[in-house]
């Protein structure tokens, strides 16, 4: 039996130079500590390496490299212009009414003002009625509880993305 060879997007991240794969990996999350981590770890034999390594930076994180980030990602319904991930990932909101949209806009608010950071979700998949009542539910959370939560949505954002790479050789 062969060896299934390792995904072309697999290999060309392998392959990238340093400062190249630490700005292709800042693109998929905006932790300085993850991207160090998942670095460190390279070259992977399979994408399945890959996505432990960032199973495990995720569950490496302080509370100072999820806020990290966290900062790189647009509040839900607002993706920031020129970003083709966000956008891609938060199309359940991009056709939504403009009621769900405002009402989205005012949660986001008192979340942020709650929990002093962007309200988090892997929106992939979600409509805008699913991510409105997600922020409901959690907007009630334990600061120490959201922040788990966020940790685990961060960890899916990321997979997402770094499936995107694998599979695509997307940098995005």
């Amino acid at each position: 039996m062969t060896p299934t060879p390792a995904p072309p997007g697999l290999v060309r991240l392998n392959a990238l130079q340093e400062q190249a794969a630490e700005a292709v990996l800042h693109e998929v999350c905006a932790s300085t500590a993850w991207v160090e981590r998942l670095l460190a770890a390279r070259p992977y034999a399979t994408a399945d390496d890959l996505y432990a390594a960032n199973d495990a930076a995720m569950a490496g994180m302080t509370t100072a490299d999820l806020e990290e980030a966290m900062a790189g990602h647009p509040p839900i319904g607002r993706p920031e212009p020129g970003d083709p991930a966000s956008a891609r990932e938060q199309r359940g909101m991009a056709g939504a009414p403009d009621e769900l949209k405002a009402e989205m806009l005012e949660l986001n608010l008192a979340y942020q003002e709650r929990f002093g950071h962007v309200f988090l979700i892997c929106a992939t998949g979600k409509t805008g009625e699913q991510m409105r009542d997600a922020v409901k539910e959690r907007i009630g959370n334990a600061p120490e509880q959201e922040r788990e939560i966020v940790r685990t949505e961060l960890g899916k954002i990321n997979r997402i993305r770094l499936a995107r790479i694998v599979e695509e050789g997307d940098h995005a």
